[in-house]
């Protein structure tokens, strides 16, 4: 079959035919362009939203409400179990599919989660407190009490739900074929979650306590009894880049207590003008502590100087 080498401007076959489909594709595509129908601007919007900067709740009294505004962060700690690991504090994000993701700039149900080493509350990885409800806004979130988080995705007119299920041959995580992290719009039994205390000899006393904002806590879901967990040397290529997988599975050591990949900060916004979360409040040394509260409770005989005695 013979390939035509010439352009529409040489008038050699069927050059009318080839001037007035170029002329057709200009006007689809300036008609795409006026309605914003086209995929560099539907992504574009997407990222905007997923990206937009949030303010999240400032807690007055130290402890999460129900209708906050905070981040799920996987504190940094040292990983033993494996060589490749992401490091730094993780905080849960919601994550389009990557391929969904070029062609809509609405998200997609249900949709995935990873987390990432971000600090900055965004549209992506702030999420609502909410009861299980949906009356008891205001109220303090206690342990062992049912909750849902919620997100928005940076949308006026969505909310997701962090959701899960048991694991299925069809239906697991991505990278550890466990028990799968989703959001979700539908509200059931399924997007229940409950904070435990982090000592597992003292949980059954703190059972019914408020909940602290910035302290370590365990999240787990109700329906399958499985915690939350962060597996920083399972990396997924993500729209934003390489994140980690996040599922749902106990971790357990040889003492029966939860290892470091189930533990996760509620983290709520900072006062002060010059941060946005409470994780960039530095806190004191150790020593430096031990060191203040010695001057503090020293009487001024023990603070004369020793050689006068």
């Amino acid at each position: 079959m013979a390939k035509n080498l010439y352009g529409p401007r040489v008038r050699m076959g069927n050059w009318n035919e080839d001037i007035y489909l170029e002329e057709e594709v200009m006007k689809d595509f300036l008609e795409k362009r006026d309605k914003g129908q086209l995929l560099i601007q539907r992504n574009r919007r997407l990222k905007e939203n997923l990206l937009r900067p949030m303010q999240l709740s400032i807690t007055e009294d130290g402890y999460v409400h129900c209708g906050d505004k905070v981040m799920l962060v996987n504190p940094d700690y040292p990983e033993t179990e494996a060589d490749l690991f992401l490091g730094g504090d993780l905080s849960l994000c919601m994550t389009p599919d990557e391929i969904k993701a070029h062609l809509s700039d609405d998200l997609e149900v249900p949709c995935g989660l990873s987390a990432a080493p971000t600090k900055i509350p965004v549209g992506r990885n702030t999420f609502i407190i909410l009861s299980a409800d949906r009356n008891a806004m205001g109220q303090v979130l206690r342990y062992g009490q049912n909750f849902c988080l919620a997100i928005t995705g940076g949308f006026e007119d969505r909310m997701l739900y962090l959701s899960s299920d048991h694991r299925t041959l069809l239906k697991s995580s991505k990278r550890s074929w466990l028990q799968e992290v989703y959001l979700t719009d539908e509200p059931s039994y399924l997007n229940c979650w409950q904070a435990a205390f982090l000592d597992p000899q003292l949980r059954l006393e703190y059972e019914g306590f408020p909940v602290p904002a910035n302290a370590k806590v365990l999240i787990s879901h109700c329906h399958t009894n499985r915690g939350l967990a962060a597996h920083r040397h399972l990396f997924l290529s993500t729209y934003f880049g390489k994140e980690v997988e996040v599922a749902a599975h106990t971790h357990l050591d040889s003492h029966r207590v939860e290892k470091p990949r189930n533990h996760w900060m509620l983290v709520t916004g900072n006062p002060r003008k010059d941060s946005s979360t409470m994780l960039d409040v530095v806190p004191k040394p150790l020593a430096e502590d031990a060191r203040a509260l010695e001057r503090d409770t020293r009487t001024p005989e023990q603070g004369a100087d020793p050689g006068a005695q």
